[in-house]
């Protein structure tokens, strides 16, 4: 009995490690953020690209509501995983920081600085009692002194930088597929073939247009710009054409 209630002790306690050290509310959080759908990230060249499924359960459920892409700053986007309100509170927390940064400094905050804010954030909640790590996984992506920049933020508050990556659902299976498919010297639109093909691999039914949310920060403007549905159904046919051609 002493040894089950020790179990539950670690269980519980957000503050307190295992014998073997392992924190098991941020694992839980890493689980909750697996039943979330897809978002990927892919560095490019000439730019980031960041995709999201946003497939929605019910026809009467309007489409525009589902949010999972989101502009930061002129030249930062975040794509997000996991539990959405978990996410918005974050995606607070980055737009305040970039505008603090920017009246503060006179100059646009950083990628990777933008990054390590937030999972200095993230941290904090990791060793705080009477709270919950956050259950969700950002990509952050942007371009920094004329580079592009793609990170990950865990629910542990680690920052990790990728070329390309996944998070959410499916995503072991989605950095198989990038492994295999990424190069170094992809294009802006190379990298968006990339992503919707990644998610074209895991989804039941293969990409919708209408279901899945797009953007992109170039090196040569630096500014984040959504893709409208029209501009998602170009890409997706071509998707179509290429694997009929093969």
């Amino acid at each position: 009995m002493q040894g089950q209630s020790q179990q539950q002790a670690y269980d519980r306690g957000i503050t307190i490690f295992s014998p073997d050290g392992r924190l098991y509310q941020v694992e839980y959080a890493r689980e909750a953020v697996k039943r979330g759908t897809a978002s990927v990230g892919v560095r490019t060249e000439d730019g980031v690209v960041l995709a999201a499924d946003t497939r929605v359960r019910s026809p009467l459920l309007e489409r525009e509501s589902v949010e999972k892409l989101h502009k930061i700053d002129d030249h930062i986007g975040i794509a997000s995983a996991g539990h959405v309100a978990d996410a918005r509170q974050l995606i607070d927390f980055a737009r305040r920081d970039a505008q603090v940064n920017q009246l503060r400094y006179d100059e646009a905050i950083g990628v990777e600085s933008l990054t390590k804010d937030i999972t200095d954030q993230i941290q904090q909640y990791t060793q705080t009692g009477g709270a919950r790590p956050f259950g969700v996984a950002l990509i952050v992506g942007g371009i920094e002194n004329g580079e592009p920049r793609l990170f990950e933020t865990d629910p542990s508050g680690t920052p990790y930088e990728w070329q390309a990556l996944a998070v959410g659902g499916n995503r072991e299976d989605l950095i198989d597929f990038f492994e295999e498919e990424y190069r170094e010297d992809l294009d802006l639109d190379g990298g968006i073939d990339l992503a919707l093909r990644g998610l074209d691999t895991v989804g039941e039914e293969g990409v919708d247009p209408e279901g899945v949310a797009l953007g992109t920060i170039d090196v040569e403007t630096e500014q984040y710009r959504r893709h409208e549905t029209e501009e998602i159904e170009g890409y997706v046919e071509e998707i179509d054409t290429g694997g009929d051609e093969e």
